[in-house]
């Protein structure tokens, strides 16, 4: 039996998986949001599945993405981490990644990251019913909300293309197409605010 998947998925096992158990699925853990919003910041510039096949190598170097950890890291450990090479080796990036620790936990004293996330779609799932994925935005008005509040709340790499793509992943929008075989799956699970 051939199993129907959304286009941009390769035969790659690592994306299937990814792709099946994960993406679209909506995540509400406030820990897991920021891991995914740092990972998928690292992802500029590059294609997704590099990310992917180094996210364990991002979890070893980054705590498993605990924001006081994270916060606490100092200038000695992004120079440690430019010699990792399991990871992104961009200053910018990893410097990022500490940043955006630093911000959630300034953002987390008054509010739940996940209630901060989620406000952008009114806490529920925007479900799209899309044939081809290629005639899915790579930006909407949320996501540029999103970025927009991010960026004044202090986090780096989180543009509105970003935002779109972590929005799909988190499942603040069901953007699997109509024929993948997740897309009901993802139905049934949608937020309803």
């Amino acid at each position: 039996m051939t199993i129907t998947r959304c286009g941009w998925v390769s035969d790659d096992p690592i994306y299937q998986q990814y792709h099946d158990e994960v993406w679209g699925r909506p995540e509400l853990n406030d820990q897991q949001l920021f891991a995914k919003l740092c990972l998928d910041g690292q992802q500029a510039g590059l294609s997704w599945i590099t990310i992917l096949k180094k996210q364990p190598a991002f979890e070893q170097a980054f705590h498993q993405f605990d924001p006081a950890k994270v916060a606490a890291m100092t200038d000695d450990d992004v120079e440690r981490l430019m010699t990792n090479k399991g990871i992104i080796r961009s200053r910018a990036k990893i410097k990022a990644i500490i940043q955006n620790a630093r911000a959630y936990l300034t953002l987390t004293e008054t509010q739940s990251f996940s209630d901060f996330i989620w406000q952008f779609t009114d806490h529920k799932t925007i479900v799209n019913r899309w044939e081809d994925y290629r005639t899915a935005p790579t930006s909407t008005s949320e996501s540029k909300a999103m970025a927009k509040a991010l960026k004044k709340a202090g986090f780096k790499f989180v543009g509105e293309t970003i935002c779109y793509a972590y929005m799909q992943a988190v499942g603040m929008v069901n953007d699997h197409t109509v024929d993948c075989h997740c897309y009901n799956k993802i139905c049934e699970l949608a937020r309803e605010g």
